[in-house]
């Protein structure tokens, strides 16, 4: 693999930056598809219709394509909140990176390039209500691409915002990230931020998905 550089983001980066964000989030459809067939409700769900269709009606072949059409239906609601919000992201702050990472003070956005290719994003941006006496920044849109994964891309991006908020004076660095992105948690836990809360996410949908959001906080040495 060629070497990698992080640097700031350049407009030019712009088209490489989204799609890389786009690709990286849908890679978590997969298992966001087998959680929500492991989830309790889920399996009697996919028990109960079945049984109800043949006892209702006498059909095997009726609770086959019950099965089927459940199975469908549950792939598109695994889909359906990174697909969500990937279009939020894209109609946001991903529209113009610049004007909502760079023009603002304490912010930026990085990218890791390889080879002449954007291979990695990270940002950050200020929390807005942060709790009394604490100054925190908020860690986003970290993505490396497959192909460059294992390289300690993802690892040296979350370093390069800790490093700016130890320059820029910041107590803490915050972020949110959902319990489908395991390599995510398991990397921010390696490289020290603490797990401080856990929530599911609004809306009824996600709720029948069990879809939590684990809150995550580095406390900065030099801040303590």
């Amino acid at each position: 693999m060629a070497p990698y550089y992080i640097r700031r983001f350049q407009e030019t980066d712009h088209k490489q930056a989204v799609d890389l964000f786009s690709r990286g989030l849908e890679e978590h459809i997969p298992a966001t598809f087998r959680h929500l067939l492991l989830l309790p409700r889920t399996l009697l769900l996919l028990l109960g219709v079945p049984l109800a269709l043949v006892l209702v009606s006498g059909s095997c072949l009726l609770a086959v394509v019950g099965i089927i059409l459940l199975l469908l239906l549950l792939r598109l609601l695994a889909r359906q909140p990174w697909k969500e919000y990937v279009a939020k992201c894209l109609h946001t702050d991903m529209a113009d990176i610049t004007k909502s990472y760079l023009n603002a003070c304490g912010s930026c956005f990085w990218v890791a390039e390889s080879a002449g290719q954007v291979v990695g994003t990270v940002a950050a941006l200020p929390v807005k209500n942060p709790p009394l006496g604490r100054k925190q920044l908020e860690l986003f849109r970290l993505s490396v691409s497959s192909q460059h994964r294992g390289q300690g891309i993802a690892k040296a991006l979350v370093r390069t915002v800790l490093q700016f908020a130890r320059d820029q004076g910041y107590n803490d660095v915050v972020l949110e990230t959902t319990i489908m992105q395991q390599g995510a948690v398991t990397l921010y836990e390696a490289v020290g931020f603490q797990r401080t809360g856990e929530y599911l996410y609004p809306g009824i949908i996600k709720w029948f998905m069990d879809f939590s959001i684990i809150h995550f906080t580095y406390p900065l040495p030099s801040a303590q």
